[in-house]
């Protein structure tokens, strides 16, 4: 399975553990993320048109020291899965996701016409973000996220293309009791809005997984560790409690 995601360090987050899940699935994976950081739809279009050598090479979530162009990296392999998103202080905003969203999707179906594209939803920042663009939604995670969801699923429905549901999986995990972070709860978050190493990462890796093979997540034996994070080794409990979190988020269930 070959996934190319053209991103930015919130795809980044995302794809660290993908491949790793997907071999302790017996799925064989192939993950390549295109990294700007911050890098919106405006500017992923821009790059497009001017063929710039502009993006980070990472494959299976680690980065190969090298820059390419959307065009190199689209004639690289038959790549089954194409993935992009918007920056995420532009993600609640519905203006910004046009016209380039509909241009890059007419680019790519017609480059990769074997290729399903989809949209990566992504999340809200972290109650206490320090981000410098979290006023632009008042400092308010909830608002941030009402914003961005009504943006994200408008935009993939004008353009056609299913959503990736990592910004849902990450507000549901919020409600429940280990990552209440506003109660004294784990944090999500590593910085206010990248996800943490361990926990959400793999949350968002798990969200790829099940909507892309439409296989279960409940089952999946991989422990997340990473160099990123020394001496910290996840709870089986958290995991499994996230497990279930995706599985219902991505089967559309209620919980």
């Amino acid at each position: 399975m070959k996934i190319l995601a053209i991103g930015n360090s919130f795809s980044q987050d995302a794809t660290h553990y993908l491949h790793k899940i997907g071999a302790s699935d017996g799925a064989e994976m192939k993950v390549v993320n295109l990294y700007i950081g911050g890098c919106s739809l405006e500017r992923h279009w821009s790059n497009i048109q001017a063929d710039e050598t502009a993006y980070l090479y990472e494959l299976n979530g680690e980065s190969e020291e090298r820059y390419v162009s959307i065009s190199q990296a689209l004639a690289e392999e038959e790549w089954d899965f194409i993935v992009t998103q918007q920056a995420s202080h532009d993600s609640g905003w519905p203006d910004t996701y046009e016209p380039f969203l509909s241009k890059m999707a007419g680019y790519l179906k017609e480059r990769c016409p074997a290729a399903r594209i989809l949209l990566h939803k992504t999340w809200a920042y972290e109650i206490d973000s320090t981000h410098g663009n979290f006023p632009r939604y008042n400092n308010d995670q909830r608002e941030m996220f009402r914003r961005l969801s009504h943006a994200y699923e408008t935009a993939a429905a004008r353009v056609g293309v299913p959503l990736i549901p990592s910004g849902d999986v990450i507000q549901r995990l919020r409600k429940e009791e280990p990552f209440r972070y506003e109660t004294g709860g784990l944090s999500l978050c590593r910085d206010g809005f990248h996800m943490s190493y361990l926990y959400g990462r793999y949350a968002l890796a798990l969200t790829w997984y099940g909507t892309l093979t439409g296989r279960e997540v409940r089952g999946i034996s991989y422990v997340p560790q990473t160099a990123l994070a020394p001496g910290e080794r996840a709870e089986p409990a958290l995991l499994e409690l996230i497990r279930g979190v995706v599985e219902d988020v991505v089967r559309g269930r209620s919980r």
